[in-house]
């Protein structure tokens, strides 16, 4: 029989908890109650590379704010100062 005492279970990597950082709505934040969509660089930020709008769950943006960010995006897209569609836009 082999050495029982010698048996013990051992783990690769030790359990660790995940501690993530709260996500916030930086619009409640600072205080901004309107949503420029002729400043691209602001919009920018809630853009990926491709240009597609990020979702709330990503940026931390309420559901208010979420819903003018992406008005405010696609009215920039319609003049023109946003890309629809582009390859690395940051």
């Amino acid at each position: 029989m082999a050495n029982v005492e010698n048996s013990e279970i051992r783990y690769l990597n030790p359990a660790t908890e995940v501690v993530r950082k709260k996500k916030y709505c930086r619009f409640k934040k600072a205080g901004i109650k309107y949503v420029d969509y002729k400043d691209p660089e602001f919009l920018k930020k809630f853009l990926n590379e491709q240009g597609k709008i990020l979702p709330r769950r990503i940026t931390g943006t309420s559901l208010k704010f979420q819903r003018k960010v992406a008005q405010a995006v696609k009215r920039a897209r319609a003049i023109a100062l946003l890309p629809y569609v582009t390859d690395l836009l940051k």
